[in-house]
């Protein structure tokens, strides 16, 4: 399947995510996480983009960038390319260091900055490697509490200021913030349109007039649990998720089993996910994903049937 084109425009704010090359290791001590800092640095000077907040684990960096001149493709090439290349200099590897293609979901500041800084800096808390985020050196959690320390590559006044106009009380409501128990699920940051948008169906639509980039009916990621699905597809069609788990090959069950797959995927799910979630083997899925583009009608009368059941 060929890659979305990447949604880029001035003052966008994403939540970037780049990990290593199958998983590995790219930060192996202290030297290599402030070199990368001092990258970051460097390019946030030569293309004065505007860094909301970071995080960088052993194996990824998560960043909430906001990029009012260069586009962010040129911005994390460079990052990513002058990393790699300290990386392999002084560990005497070669080739690629970070997974191919960084992930870039495009957000909704409006809805979404506060929590999405709050999530950058428990990274480290739900991996278990601290108890709590001031403990971590590695994020710019530090220079929220220090708003006012000028060595620091963070801006951190649009987020403060989302709190108070004293810096002060600014400071103080922050640290109230990420110390409340309420928080962004992460399954509610991955919850995208076409894994590349974080909004509601309003800021798609401004997305859609101001990037000049096809963005297909809203389908958040995950928006419907596998259950949730197989049961609008009962109320339309009459087959039970039990039908569809059966070895029967009839015409009828053929379509609850097609119609299962085609909208799961659209939902985000991966073939593997709805293989075993329907009990079959994973060529049948793909064989059904084939014809996506036939079935769309169809699909919509499920999705359709989805709705109307939240609204119920």
């Amino acid at each position: 399947m060929a890659r979305k084109t990447r949604i880029e425009f001035k003052d966008a704010l994403y939540h970037v995510i780049t990990r290593g090359n199958q998983t590995q290791i790219v930060f192996q001590n202290s030297d290599d996480f402030s070199q990368y800092l001092t990258i970051l640095s460097a390019y946030k000077e030569r293309y004065e983009f505007i860094l909301h907040s970071y995080v960088l684990m052993s194996n990824h960096v998560h960043i909430l960038i906001e990029t009012p001149k260069v586009p962010l493709s040129k911005i994390m090439q460079g990052i990513n390319q002058s990393y790699t290349m300290y990386f392999n200099r002084k560990y005497g590897t070669v080739g690629h260091l970070f997974q191919g293609r960084y992930k870039a979901i495009l957000c909704d500041r409006d809805r979404y900055q506060l929590s999405l800084v709050k999530y950058i800096h428990l990274n480290p808390v739900r991996a278990g490697i601290v108890e709590a985020p001031e403990e971590y050196r590695w994020s710019s959690h530090q220079s929220y509490l220090l708003p006012d320390d000028k060595t620091g590559i963070v801006d951190t006044e649009s987020v403060l200021g989302m709190f108070s106009e004293d810096k002060g009380a600014a400071n103080c409501l922050y640290i109230a913030f990420m110390g409340a128990d309420v928080s962004i699920p992460r399954e509610d940051v991955y919850r995208t349109v076409e894994q590349r948008i974080l909004g509601d169906e309003h800021f798609v639509e401004k997305v859609r007039r101001e990037s000049n980039v096809k963005v297909q009916t809203m389908r958040r990621d995950r928006e419907y649990t596998l259950d949730e699905i197989a049961g609008a597809i009962e109320g339309v069609y009459g087959i039970s998720l039990e039908e569809i788990r059966s070895i029967s090959k009839s015409s009828r069950l053929s379509k609850g089993k097609k119609m299962m797959s085609l909208v799961a995927h659209e939902y985000g799910y991966k073939g593997k996910e709805i293989a075993e979630f329907i009990n079959k083997d994973p060529v049948v899925v793909t064989r059904h994903l084939k014809e996506i583009v036939a079935s769309e009608k169809e699909i919509e009368g499920v999705v359709i049937a989805l709705k109307k059941s939240k609204c119920q």
